[in-house]
């Protein structure tokens, strides 16, 4: 009969001992070596015919630690279960001698693990969190500037014979050359398609009544504004901060002029944009991209809402680690002697501590609010999220029927995936982590600009990733 003592040794860390007899194993190595000698093909001897002392000189030491490290195993994890007992990970095995283990002298056996406690906590209280819920402003510019961006997206390109106003698109090729015009050795050369307003003002004035065919030599740094040298440089694979970059000459060559004509804003055109033939009016059309541009920064501000709860709960809920537990487990982690990986050493494991006791400490405050709180995600919600993901994909463009069969079978597969079933539970479970804190927060409500509010997360996000 196994006998499994614990003692503490440290804090929320444990040493348990397992202690096993012969009985406990004996029975099964003795039906594992029959099995053996009816399966094993020995050269000279017919199936099933080897004798059982051969059979146990080639294979009964590997049988016999299998079957004591099985018997061990089971105990352990037994008794785990019995007392309830909560535990990080594996429980860790403290250095075993196997060599002790003799096939020719079975005999009782003990065995030593450490574990590490999961630890009682109370929540810290969401209801007294100094939240802020943002209300970004949604302006006239705003509705006009995505507006303009659909009409442009969706316009036709009219060929011009010669470049005449700021929306002309001109084809170009950009060939670096050196200061006495002629073209650089190994120097760049690239295709690309602009709009003529994206030039600097003199560049523009140059470049009006030109042709395809024609030709100008700009210096890089001095022929666009700041926003739109970024975009070029990186096209042409430098970099707008690299003073030498700035001052490389390019011959543009001129390939051709078109102009983009804006869509009109009319009932063909929102019936593309919106099938369901519910905008018929250039009012109706400026309300729905207002409701549009409105959920988008809706969507921003309960992500900001999120981080604010997440903070709120990570900072503010005490949890005692076993740290030198988790210490002894993360050497362990990774570590793959025979693949060539070495174990962790002291000053990494020292660097990934904080990162990883908060992410835990996160973990350990998700699971109790889902178990606090009965949250549970059912087979339909995974079907729910695949579909609407796949919709996502589709630009949102809903089908005809949502029952049609390829969606069908693209979802069962999904839901064959394990990974992808294991990804969509933990989004869900998360999102109803969240939609459950917000029950519990009573934020205050500020308006804001919608570039106080960008500004805002981008320093927030550098802040903490620092």
């Amino acid at each position: 009969m196994a006998t499994i003592t614990k003692e503490p040794i440290g804090q929320l860390h444990e040493k348990i001992s397992v202690k096993i007899d012969k009985a406990d194993y004996f029975p099964s190595f003795e039906k594992s070596l029959k099995e053996y000698s009816k399966k094993a093909s020995i050269q000279g001897f017919r199936p099933g015919k080897v004798p059982a002392g051969l059979i146990k000189k080639m294979y009964g030491p590997s049988l016999f630690t299998d079957e004591v490290l099985k018997s061990v195993d089971k105990e352990l994890i037994n008794y785990l279960q019995t007392e309830k007992t909560e535990i990080f990970a594996q429980p860790l095995p403290v250095e075993t001698d196997l060599a002790k283990l003799d096939v020719n002298n079975p005999a009782d056996y003990s065995f030593d693990f450490e574990i590490g406690l999961k630890p009682e906590f109370t929540l810290a209280d969401l209801a007294k969190a100094d939240i802020t819920g943002y209300n970004i402003d949604i302006t006239d510019d705003m509705i006009n500037e995505e507006v303009e961006r659909l009409q442009n997206r969706y316009g036709n390109m009219i060929d011009k014979e010669a470049v005449d106003g700021g929306n002309n698109v001109i084809n170009l090729t950009f060939t670096e050359i050196d200061a006495d015009g002629n073209v650089a050795e190994g120097g760049v050369k690239k295709d690309n398609s602009l709009l003529l307003s994206y030039f600097a003002e003199k560049v523009q004035k140059e470049l009006n009544d030109k042709k395809a065919g024609d030709s100008i030599n700009i210096i890089l740094g001095d022929a666009f504004e700041d926003k739109e040298l970024e975009f070029i440089a990186s096209d042409l694979g430098l970099s707008k901060d690299s003073e030498e970059d700035k001052k490389k000459i390019f011959k543009l060559e001129i390939t051709k002029v078109s102009e983009l004509e804006k869509r009109e804003l009319n009932e063909e055109f929102f019936n593309q944009l919106y099938p369901g033939g519910e905008v018929k009016t250039e009012e109706e059309f400026r309300a729905k991209i207002k409701d549009q541009i409105f959920e988008y920064w809706a969507s921003q501000s309960r992500n900001q809402i999120q981080d604010q709860v997440f903070h709120q709960l990570v900072d503010n809920t005490t949890i005692e680690f076993p740290e030198a537990f988790l210490r002894k487990w993360l050497v362990t982690q990774n570590a793959n002697p025979e693949a060539g990986q070495p174990a962790k050493s002291e000053e990494q494991i020292d660097s990934e501590m904080p990162t990883f006791l908060n992410q835990l400490k996160w973990t350990l405050i998700s699971e109790k609010i889902v178990k606090d709180q009965n949250i549970e995600v059912t087979p339909d919600e995974l079907k729910d999220f695949a579909q609407a993901q796949l919709f996502s994909y589709m630009g949102g463009m809903m089908p005809e029927s949502e029952e049609q069969p390829w969606i069908r079978d693209y979802i069962d597969r999904m839901m064959k995936d394990r990974k992808y079933v294991e990804d969509a539970y933990n989004r869900i479970q998360s999102q109803k982590v969240f939609e459950w804190a917000a029950t519990q927060i009573k934020p205050a409500a500020k308006q804001i600009s919608a570039e106080d509010f960008t500004k805002m997360v981008n320093e927030h996000q550098h802040t903490h990733h620092h």
